[in-house]
């Protein structure tokens, strides 16, 4: 419907309906100029352009406000990108990946923006390809003097530049088409490569000429003039992949495996690469056949979280207080009782890989050595060290685990593989090892078997659904109407869309009856995995117009056991 326009200070006469066109819009800017700035929502509603429609969907009440949002649409037609490149899931991700990032290029000195991401390839609400139509959403600061509308800068970014990007970055013909294919190409190869690492009996894989050393802890790019990645001999193996044909690399089996060696020699950029590689990356970036199982979770500890009744026992066999670790709860947990929770939470969701770095480990829940064994009696020490659970978790539930260690070797007896990294050059020393473990330590196990996971079943009354506003700090924090949920220790989070995806996704759990006081968490990841898998991102949110991105169902997990007002109404054996 035409927008009727409001009479200007000083009597000017009454400006007419704007057609719903680009013209159009261009004419009501101009007559907008100087007016009052809550005439800006008169710009609501579909506009046509030559060759797409601009909807305009949320507009700003005033300059100070969250940018306002508007959606692109361009049909499949006028978009004319090859139906290969879209033939299924995964291409289609990569074809949004590549095009909102060629959009964000040509926006970089615009008013308007648009989430384009980082290294990582996410399934995001900026750009979503359907059938052949491309869907952008963008923001837009809407300029203004104050409280007085600036109609000309409108004009520009509206009506100039946001026809020169979709014109340049959303059409076939335009497009860069080599550099299109390549980066769909590419994200395909990668999610082939990781859907074959189960049926390979391998944990992760990490091709030979990898990049995996990043500029610096700001900056997610590659380290120019890096050690590229070559696999040791004996774990070198080789993958068929759909585009780029064979390639070689290293594969961890399943199992427990060490990464050790001096300190500042690779150790821990190998594990970051390892956690990171449940994502697929740009081309370019290093890390393109870096890959980890779906299912690999990254396990610290986490001082002062709040755990909700988890069974820790495996772990804590008794505390002082004579609470009872079966069924752990606290609202400040210490590091070793909050590494416990976090790794039996893991399995509970459903990992079959876990990493973990002793530098962010608690060290009290990792080792006890022969020494400290006969100085503090079994009987006044509750901890059981991860050292003799690591097997047991693996014989009893297949949890396989990488970790780095170069502190302990006690850990050599328990491991199947043990890599060196030294000067970022991998070695495998595992015979090397087993000889140095077969020589005696006076230390004795403390655990013969990890017992079953108790499922707790989650009450859904402890997550607000009346209109709650859903903001993320970065990666740090995600806050859900008046709770703030640290995030800051759950590490494969990269990306803070990612962080609103996993807000909008427990409402909608709750609003849908997903999440509804008889499912248990394994089983509420389960059918919200099934609803992404059918639905994609409106499984997580069908109304929100901002930006947001598909979580994995391990990081749902993790925010919703760090929910502090999350109740648990019961367990299921």
């Amino acid at each position: 419907m035409a927008q009727r326009t409001n009479n200007n200070r000083g009597g000017r006469a009454q400006t007419p309906p704007a057609k719903r066109t680009a013209e159009g819009l261009r004419d009501q800017l101009r007559s907008m100029h100087g007016a009052s700035y809550g005439r800006y929502k008169s710009l609501s509603g579909n506009w046509a352009f030559d060759g797409f429609t601009l909807e305009v969907q949320k507009v700003q009440p005033d300059p100070y406000a969250p940018a306002s949002r508007c959606e692109v649409r361009v049909d499949a037609e006028h978009a004319g990108f090859p139906s290969d490149l879209w033939s299924n899931p995964v291409r289609a991700r990569g074809l949004a990946g590549a095009l909102v990032r060629a959009v964000h290029r040509r926006l970089r000195d615009s008013r308007l923006s648009v989430d384009a991401g980082r290294q990582q390839v996410l399934d995001r609400s900026s750009c979503q390809i359907v059938d052949g139509t491309v869907l952008l959403r963008l923001g837009i600061d809407m300029p203004g003097r104050g409280r007085s509308i600036d109609g000309k800068q409108a004009e520009q970014a509206l009506c100039r530049d946001l026809p020169d990007a979709v014109e340049q970055g959303l059409r076939w013909h335009t497009a860069d088409q080599q550099r299109v294919r390549e980066f769909v190409d590419s994200i395909e190869d990668t999610d082939a490569l990781r859907r074959q690492l189960p049926e390979r009996n391998l944990v992760a894989f990490v091709a030979d000429g990898a990049i995996l050393p990043r500029r610096s802890g700001i900056d997610d790019r590659p380290l120019q003039q890096a050690v590229p990645f070559s696999s040791p001999e004996s774990l070198r193996t080789e993958f068929d992949l759909p585009n780029r044909g064979r390639v070689s690399g290293m594969g961890i089996a399943e199992g427990i495996s060490l990464i050790v060696g001096g300190g500042f020699h690779g150790k821990s950029t190998l594990l970051r690469a390892l956690e990171h590689g449940v994502y697929d990356h740009v081309p370019g970036d290093g890390r393109e056949l870096v890959v980890c199982r779906e299912d690999t979770v990254k396990v610290r500890a986490e001082d002062g979280r709040r755990v909700n009744r988890v069974d820790v026992s495996p772990f804590v066999s008794h505390l002082p207080t004579g609470t009872d670790t079966s069924d752990f709860s606290t609202d400040n947990a210490s590091g070793s009782t909050s590494q416990a929770a976090s790794i039996v939470e893991a399995v509970e969701a459903g990992s079959k890989a876990l990493l973990l770095d002793e530098d962010t480990a608690a060290t009290n829940l990792m080792i006890r050595d022969a020494r400290m064994q006969e100085l503090v009696a079994k009987d006044s020490e509750p901890l059981t060290p991860f050292l003799d659970l690591i097997r047991p978790l693996h014989d009893r539930h297949r949890v396989s685990t990488v970790m780095v260690m170069g502190g302990s070797g006690d850990y050599m007896d328990v491991a199947d593989r043990v890599l060196m990294l030294d000067s970022y050059r991998c070695y495998e020393v595992t015979d090397r090892a087993r000889g140095l473990a077969s020589t005696p330590t006076g230390r004795h196990r403390e655990a013969d078997s990890f017992p079953d996971i108790r499922s707790r079943v989650p009450d859904p009354r402890s997550i607000d659904t009346d209109r709650p506003k859903v903001r993320s700090r970065g990666t740090d924090a995600l806050t859900l109407g008046q709770t703030t949920v640290e995030l800051r220790a759950v590490e494969q989070l990269v990306d803070p869309a990612q962080v609103t995806g996993i807000g909008l996704a427990l409402v909608t759990c709750v609003r849908s009856g997903l999440l509804d006081g008889r499912r248990t968490v394994r089983e509420v990841l389960d059918a919200f995995d099934t609803e992404v898998t059918k639905r994609g991102i409106h499984a997580v949110d069908d109304r929100y117009v901002g930006d947001f991105a598909v979580p994995r169902r391990f990081e749902l997990a993790a925010a919703l056991n760090r929910l502090r007002t999350l109740r648990v109404g019961a367990f299921r054996e």
